[in-house]
């Protein structure tokens, strides 16, 4: 696998090997040892998937305190614009946030260690995402921040009239106003 920095520290994108043939492809979409070699030592507990239609936005979530949750996230079918903010106080990236395009054609995965928020919207008619946590999902912990706060600057690359959230999504805190949030370590890597 080829392992791609971001400007956001211990985030990362991984490009897979891809083999293919007349009969199609094949690929690794996760193996402990490689990972742990490429990127860090994180062992996964739970696997999560999701169905949405185009203009869907999802978070901007995360989960606090020892609840917290790296996300290893990935997209089965079709395309998404794939967000992660920096919400560990003292890194050099707070409130800075990375964006890429993940799809069933790149294959690309991203890479995100616990402290960041996380989002994505769909640009295809329809996607399947899927995601591994290193943390169970915990309702009571859950958080997130406003989408659509001007401080982050996101272009979702969705018309701001074909956006769908859910209501929960719509009344996300600003940055700003979030309250509790996380603490820098540097990665080992």
């Amino acid at each position: 696998m080829n392992v791609i920095r971001t400007a956001l520290p211990g985030v990362v994108l991984i490009e897979p090997r891809l083999f293919g043939d007349e009969r199609g492809y094949f690929f690794e979409s996760f193996s402990e040892r490689e990972f742990e070699r490429a990127v860090c030592a994180t062992r996964f507990v739970q696997d999560n998937e999701s169905k949405s239609c185009y203009g869907v936005v999802r978070g901007l979530h995360f989960q606090r305190g020892a609840d917290a949750q790296a996300k290893l996230v990935r997209v089965a079918k079709g395309r998404v614009l794939d967000v992660a903010v920096d919400l560990r106080r003292g890194s050099p990236a707070f409130g800075k946030h990375v964006a890429v395009e993940l799809s069933d054609e790149n294959h690309r995965q991203l890479f995100l260690p616990r402290g960041l928020a996380h989002g994505f919207a769909v640009l295809s008619d329809e996607a399947v995402f899927q995601y591994k946590c290193d943390n169970y999902y915990a309702p009571e912990s859950e958080a997130g921040i406003a989408w659509d706060d001007p401080e982050l600057e996101i272009d979702w690359r969705i018309p701001a009239d074909r956006i769908v959230l859910s209501d929960k999504d719509r009344r996300r805190p600003r940055l700003a106003e979030a309250g509790e949030l996380f603490v820098y370590e540097k990665p080992t890597r």
